[in-house]
């Protein structure tokens, strides 16, 4: 006997569906049998539209709708009549020169816009909403390596202030507290995932993917790598964990998505055994002790049945996609460089 598979049947919306994560989500929902409306800005931009409608199963269950953050009610056709929702659209920028009108209120009420086609949609039973660690880990406790960050902590806006990525880490955390009141005050069952830096193989043709920089300045002939550390979670393992949030009854609140924390001088590392006639940093940008490598509990997201992807596999797999994507090269030194 065939297996039923389990999104048969139930319909739901993916907003900004052109997006990294989003891209992936609708892949595996129209894998599972689902009937997709997904969100795009412009139907008339085949690099938002084409990679989404060559998916398996898109001809017939995937449904392309415009919509607009900031725009009231631009949600409603495509929300109406589903059984969830994945609301993953927001503004993806680490610097901007008027960081209000580009990220935060587009972020913030692009999210209330959102929760309100839900709450006028009477079919919707759960609502998955794309955070990120970035509304988790900016708090007055510093980070040492003895500390464990779970889903009990929220950022403070105060905290992100003055940060790598300010307007970034503000509109998430503005974001996902706006998404938790109304939810809370509208009776909206919502789940919240919350990952780390996302890497990994990426279905759209473009980017403005930061984590995917991160990755190629390393492999680009850079003198020196970051004093940072971040945590960092497979593509694949972002999308799954949306899908199995929606499809499990129990569950419930937040999820930290992280399958490690690593500073950028063990990506280094890694990056030599994966490519060692490679031209990589050897050296840190600063003489600063290096950041501390917290940890970032996976414990909860382990509850949705998520085996994390190692990270020295998602590393080769995003630089393997730079490589065919952007058609990176070597040299016979070794050094790689991007082909226009």
């Amino acid at each position: 006997m065939e297996k039923v598979m389990s999104g048969e049947g139930k319909k739901v919306c993916v907003t900004g569906a052109s997006g990294y994560i989003a891209s992936w989500i609708v892949k595996l929902l129209l894998q599972r049998g689902y009937v997709v409306n997904a969100t795009v800005r412009s139907l008339n931009d085949p690099t938002k539209t084409d990679h989404l409608l060559a998916l398996d199963g898109a001809e017939h269950r995937l449904h392309l709708f415009e919509a607009n953050l900031v725009e009231e009610g631009s949600f409603d056709s495509a929300i109406h009549g589903c059984d969830g929702v994945f609301h993953t659209a927001t503004p993806l920028k680490f610097n901007s020169e008027n960081p209000e009108a580009e990220v935060i209120d587009p972020a913030v009420k692009g999210t209330l816009n959102v929760l309100a086609s839900c709450a006028k949609s009477p079919s919707v039973k759960r609502v998955i909403f794309t955070s990120s660690t970035a509304a988790v880990s900016h708090t007055d406790t510093p980070l040492t390596n003895e500390t464990v960050v779970d889903e009990t902590w929220f950022s403070s806006p105060e905290c992100c202030k003055g940060k790598i990525g300010e307007c970034y880490l503000l509109s998430k955390t503005l974001a996902e507290d706006a998404a938790w009141k109304f939810a809370k005050e509208n009776g909206i069952d919502m789940v919240s995932i919350n990952p780390a830096a996302v890497i990994g193989p990426m279905l759209q043709p473009t980017t403005n993917i930061t984590t995917f920089f991160f990755v190629f300045n390393l492999i680009n002939g850079s003198e020196t790598y970051s004093n940072a550390t971040f945590g960092w979670v497979h593509v694949k393992d972002v999308a799954e964990a949306h899908i199995r949030a929606f499809e499990i009854p129990t569950a419930n609140g937040r999820y930290i998505l992280s399958e490690t924390v690593a500073h950028f001088a063990d990506l280094v590392k890694m990056l030599r055994e994966l490519y060692p006639n490679s031209k990589l940093p050897n050296k840190c940008a600063d003489d600063e002790p290096l950041d501390a490598t917290y940890k970032l509990s996976n414990e909860k997201a382990k509850t949705l049945g998520i085996e994390f992807i190692p990270l020295k596999i998602a590393l080769k797999e995003t630089v393997e996609c730079l490589k065919e994507k952007f058609n990176i090269t070597t040299t016979v030194e070794g050094e790689w460089f991007l082909q226009q």
